[in-house]
């Protein structure tokens, strides 16, 4: 590797959080308690999958429910995949966590008489959804987060400040290259603890509910320097995203199905009752498969999601962000059935930690999506992610108080290109080609439902698109095609190895009935 020794150091920190989600801003406040943190995000402090969560946050906090019951529910949903002792730290902190954005200024929804209004989603057992304004409940967290850092004088915040490449000595994080905006060289962030709190990877697929920064930058950087990751099969479609011309990826909140929503098909016949037990509220990775089947059964594009039963006044109250964005786009959910299919959504794999959060790397942290605590296994329980983020995040923060004890010396660093980077071939295809290409590859070959054949076309695919690559990355937009690239060769050979369907990830290699590919 060639030494770049005109790297400038542009900060040294306690603690270093990449990401501002509510995994990263939650974790930033908690260390505050302790030291200064420095947050850097590649966009604006908003710019992140917190943002959009329509339904809300799980959490045992009514009286007919308990830990032990959402536990029950999160091990279900999972497929037997969750590691039972995240689960239960998951469940056990979650109420006291959310007690804590209560105490922020999150502004949950209540009664006339102050108590807290409670949604079912899938594979629920009980009512424990929280939620704020409705269908508004990650805009709500999001935006009292940032605004419980902005007044944090221990924290610094800084906007379009893209990492890039984590700086790993003797087997030891200490902080992250990074480029700023507008400018080409990097420099290093410092750091004695680093947290990646960077989301997601929605943006490998063509048809995504996430937004435009979930680009795997976290688990792309992990996987250079060599952290362990695993899960990457994982990758869970939401059942119920929109249809239409003049928008892509926006999600109808499972809390819908709670309510009382109905999926039918394309003659206007319910047919969930005919692939599970539990209807519309049947697990998430279920429904999806449900509808693929359905789709391909009847050779059409969608289904549809019914809620005419339900009345208008309800309907806007309960659900103004989708009712307006509907009516928008001409369509009265009150009178129409709404056209969906599954998209892209979460990412329950990631790098692997342990239950405070901890990589194979002293100094390297992770919390929210891109880690893999354990506790979502192979399909994620609606809801849980926002109170992972909080709960995990939080034991982050301990870990590094209780790592700051001890003296941590930051050594001088040869800052280096990364090889893969130095060794790719001259560019000759534009990045948005090759992202295109990508997520063309992904949507149609690693889906809902995957063949051996069609993954090994698609591993194919994506290396050819590698030899693409520019021969410097030095751009935002350069690091995140490298990065999808990654992320994508890491889910695809995941898929391939796991012959075997578990969860969300359904393999069919042989020919099977639709009731037997639906109940893997």
């Amino acid at each position: 590797m060639t030494v770049k020794s005109n790297v400038n150091v542009a900060a040294q920190q306690d603690c270093l959080v990449i990401g501002s989600g509510i995994a990263g801003l939650y974790t930033a406040l908690k260390a505050a308690n302790y030291c200064n943190v420095m947050v850097l995000t590649k966009d604006t402090l908003s710019a992140c999958a917190t943002s959009l969560a329509q339904g809300g946050i799980a959490a045992a906090v009514a009286g007919d429910d308990s830990p032990e019951r959402h536990l029950k529910d999160t091990i279900s949903a999972g497929a037997g995949m969750c590691n039972p002792q995240a689960v239960k730290l998951l469940v056990s902190d979650g109420p006291k966590r959310v007690s804590e954005l209560a105490k922020m200024g999150v502004p949950f929804d209540k009664d006339i008489d102050g108590r807290l209004l409670l949604a079912q989603e899938g594979a629920h057992s009980r009512r424990r959804i929280l939620r704020a304004g409705g269908d508004a409940t990650g805009r709500a967290i999001q935006e009292t987060l940032i605004q419980q850092v902005m007044d944090n004088p221990n924290v610094i915040c800084m906007e379009r400040v893209f990492a890039t490449e984590l700086l790993i000595h003797n087997g030891v994080c200490y902080g992250v290259l990074a480029i700023q905006e507008d400018e080409k060289e990097p420099k290093a962030f410092l750091s004695k603890n680093t947290i990646l709190a960077t989301g997601g990877l929605g943006q490998i697929y063509k048809v995504t509910t996430n937004p435009s920064v979930a680009t795997g930058d976290g688990i792309a950087m992990a996987c250079r320097a060599g952290v362990k990751v695993e899960g990457m099969e994982y990758i869970q479609f939401h059942p119920t995203v929109l249809v239409h011309r003049d928008i892509s990826g926006f999600l109808l909140t499972e809390a819908i199905r709670g309510e009382g929503g109905l999926l039918v098909n394309h003659i206007g016949e319910r047919f969930m009752p005919n692939y599970h037990f539990l209807g519309e509220l049947a697990p998430r990775d279920v429904v999806a498969r449900a509808i693929t089947m359905e789709m391909r059964r009847h050779n059409i594009n969608n289904v549809y999601l019914d809620v005419t039963h339900l009345s208008e006044g309800f309907l806007k109250k309960r659900f103004p962000t989708i009712y307006h964005m509907l009516m928008r786009l001409d369509i009265n959910m009150a009178e129409q059935s709404i056209p969906i299919a599954p998209a892209a959504h979460y990412f329950m794999g990631g790098i692997k930690t342990a239950l405070n959060g901890e990589t194979n790397f002293p100094g390297l942290y992770a919390a929210g999506e891109v880690a893999n605590t354990g506790v979502h296994g192979a399909n994620r329980l609606a809801s849980n992610s926002l109170l992972e983020g909080l709960v995990f995040g939080g034991r982050v923060a301990d870990a590094v108080r209780r790592r700051l004890k001890d003296k941590i010396n930051i050594p001088y660093i040869n800052l280096c290109w990364p090889v893969s980077v130095q060794e790719a071939c001259s560019r000759d295809v534009k990045n948005q080609e090759i992202r295109k290409r990508l997520q063309k590859t992904m949507q149609d070959k690693v889906g809902v439902i995957r063949k051996g054949t069609s993954l090994n076309r698609a591993e194919k695919e994506v290396n050819r698109l590698v030899s693409k690559l520019p021969k410097h990355s030095k751009t935002r937009e350069d690091w995140e095609t490298l990065n999808m690239l990654t992320v994508a060769y890491g889910v695809i050979t995941a898929a391939l190895h796991r012959r075997q369907s578990s969860g969300s990830h359904c393999r069919v290699d042989e020919e099977l009935g639709n009731k037997q590919v639906i109940a893997n």
